[in-house]
């Protein structure tokens, strides 16, 4: 079982930048790889990043790459999310997950557990 908790939204300006972290507990952190998601108001979910469970492998939405980076601490069992160079379009309500899988994927429907989500807002 792995209990994820999101933090670090918030609202900023187009151009700024905000950390996420995804804080969890359970012992099979460290085994589990993790991803970031993000879901828009009357639209899908969709993926963001996500990181294999050693941190060595990471992977990215082609919307986000070169702006976004996923990271993690095993030792403080959290995931992190840097956002760099915001854009309106990135608000969303964003999500970490994990999955029992030994790999990680960009389909939600692979992730069986989720954290509540955190608000980002970006105003032009």
């Amino acid at each position: 079982q792995v209990l994820l908790a999101e933090s670090g939204g918030g609202l900023v300006q187009a151009g700024d930048s905000l950390r996420l972290s995804c804080a969890a507990s359970g012992r099979t952190f460290s085994s589990s790889p993790m991803a970031w998601f993000r879901q828009a108001p009357g639209k899908e979910r969709e993926f963001v990043a996500g990181i294999s469970r050693n941190g060595g492998y990471t992977y990215y939405a082609d919307s986000v790459k070169g702006r976004f980076t996923i990271s993690r601490d095993n030792a403080k069992n959290t995931v992190y999310l840097q956002m760099n160079s915001l854009k309106p379009e990135d608000t969303a309500v964003y999500y970490c997950a994990a999955t029992r899988a030994g790999w990680g994927t960009r389909n939600a429907l692979d992730y069986n557990y989720w954290g509540q989500g955190t608000q980002v807002t970006v105003s032009s």
